[in-house]
């Protein structure tokens, strides 16, 4: 089944979801393709007995008050972006149902890191942790303080590159991404994890040992982006080795980013894994929004072979 060429943006009437409505219609607006502001509602089952009908006019009201939340949203975008297309989705059910359904057809799915219900501190809410979870589609999480300020609008997108199948799609999803931002691709290969400290054993610590290991991973690092970099000639590559931990090197380098973009899980997680530490630590800190890249997302015109 074809792929509608559409950024969907989940809104709930929250400060959160304001903000991802913000960084979904520039980025729909960058693409060039359309925006779908997708909202849903939930019958308070707990009001009534079992077996008893919720009143027509209980509908009626969650019907408008989801209309609303809609109709804000879409005045959001407008505002900043007369010219974009908006379309809209209303669902009765759970957001999270809603989500998942949509993301087997669209582009990505743009959402606010917790809504309205989130608890008080509490970073990552449960709807956007089962979206990015199992989606099928790439997930953006905006959090609320990810605002597009004069200091990012322009900055580059950051991509995590390990080697890992889920890491090439999050690579490409990077260069396009950044293609379509005018944008400089920053990409990061990080040494310094488990499989990189079992392969070191045995070696002496002298700096010029880590020089050579550090020459390598950066040929290995060209590797793997030189089948991009032929494909987007006109996105400009910084390459980054750091001998770090792979959060604090994307973290850092997510500093004035518009993106950072990573797989959900890379080389060393366990397979059926849904999200690995990185992504998740990513998604609880990063200083821009964070999109997070599974297994089953397409790209491009391919459909997810990895749902068959």
């Amino acid at each position: 089944m074809a792929k509608e060429d559409i950024v969907v943006v989940a809104v709930d009437g929250s400060e959160a979801s304001k903000n991802a409505v913000l960084w979904a219609a520039n980025t729909a607006t960058k693409r060039g393709i359309p925006l779908r502001i997708a909202s849903s509602y939930t019958m308070p089952q707990f009001l009534y007995a079992e077996g008893m009908v919720p009143p027509k006019e209980l509908y009626e009201d969650l019907q408008n008050e989801t209309a609303a939340r809609i109709e804000e949203a879409r005045v959001i975008a407008h505002e900043a972006f007369p010219d974009l297309k908006i379309g809209h989705t209303i669902a009765e059910g759970s957001p999270i149902d809603m989500l998942l359904e949509l993301s087997h057809d669209v582009t990505m799915i743009v959402m606010g890191s917790r809504g309205m219900g989130g608890l008080s501190g509490m970073v990552m809410g449960s709807v956007s942790a089962n979206v990015v979870s199992h989606a099928h589609c790439p997930v953006v999480v905006v959090r609320e303080n990810n605002a597009v300020t004069a200091d990012n609008k322009y900055g580059p997108v950051v991509v995590g590159v390990d080697g890992s199948e889920v890491s090439g799609k999050a690579t490409a999803y990077a260069f396009r991404e950044a293609q379509a931002r005018g944008a400089e691709l920053v990409a990061i290969h990080t040494w310094m994890d488990m499989q990189a400290q079992t392969s070191l054993a045995g070696l002496a610590a002298a700096q010029a040992e880590w020089g050579e290991i550090e020459k390598e991973q950066g040929e290995l690092l060209s590797e793997r982006l030189e089948p991009f970099e032929n494909e987007y000639p006109d996105v400009k590559v910084t390459r980054i080795i750091a001998r770090d931990r792979p959060v604090r090197a994307l973290a850092d380098a997510a500093q004035g980013a518009q993106l950072v973009v990573v797989g959900s899980h890379g080389r060393g997680g366990f397979r059926g894994m849904l999200l690995g530490s990185t992504s998740r630590a990513l998604l609880q800190s990063s200083p821009c929004p964070v999109m997070v890249v599974r297994p089953e997302s397409y790209i491009g015109d391919e459909e997810g072979q990895d749902d068959k």
